[in-house]
């Protein structure tokens, strides 16, 4: 087994374990402080790092427990998610731009409506493009559970998406 590093292995963690806690907490400064607390706890279990399959997955696994100890102290589920700044093509003329933000909006406001799990497993499988396996160690689920979750979170967006453009629900 590789001997694992603060600096090389778990430091640059600290962007996915934001957008991880972030999307659980749905609060930008909540976010910050659930990573800082994740990285002070795995530091202070250094000695256990090398009993660890996948050091990533421990630190996903800490992150998302503080994230979800945090948002039900803040009862922090009530608030939408803000939308990333978007990269949009200069090609776009107002009205295009207009309607995807729109079309963006509205898919954000729509994941949010998800459950915490299938929120949390759209976030890693689709966002930070994570194997079934790994979400299923993060989680504590099985992989069939990561999958269930996973189409019933895509086909209830895609459902109500198709209700809200077709009929304006």
């Amino acid at each position: 087994m590789q001997e694992i590093s603060f600096r090389n292995d778990i430091l640059p963690l600290k962007d996915k374990l934001y957008r991880l806690a972030f999307r659980i907490t749905l609060d930008s400064a909540e976010a910050e402080d659930v990573v800082q607390d994740t990285m002070i706890r795995v530091w202070n279990k250094r000695d256990e790092w090398a009993q660890y399959e996948s050091i990533e997955a421990y630190c996903m696994t800490v992150a998302r427990n503080l994230a979800i100890d945090r948002s039900e102290k803040m009862d922090a589920r009530n608030a939408e998610l803000t939308p990333e700044v978007q990269d949009v093509p200069d090609a776009l003329n107002p009205y295009e731009q207009l309607a995807q933000n729109e079309q963006i909006n509205l898919i954000h406001r729509l994941l949010n409506e998800l459950p915490e799990k299938q929120r949390t497993i759209m976030q890693l499988r689709d966002i930070e493009g994570k194997g079934y396996k790994e979400i299923a160690d993060v989680l504590q689920i099985t992989e069939e559970q990561v999958k269930v979750n996973l189409f019933r979170g895509r086909q209830k967006i895609k459902q109500r998406y198709t209700e809200i453009e077709d009929y304006g629900l």
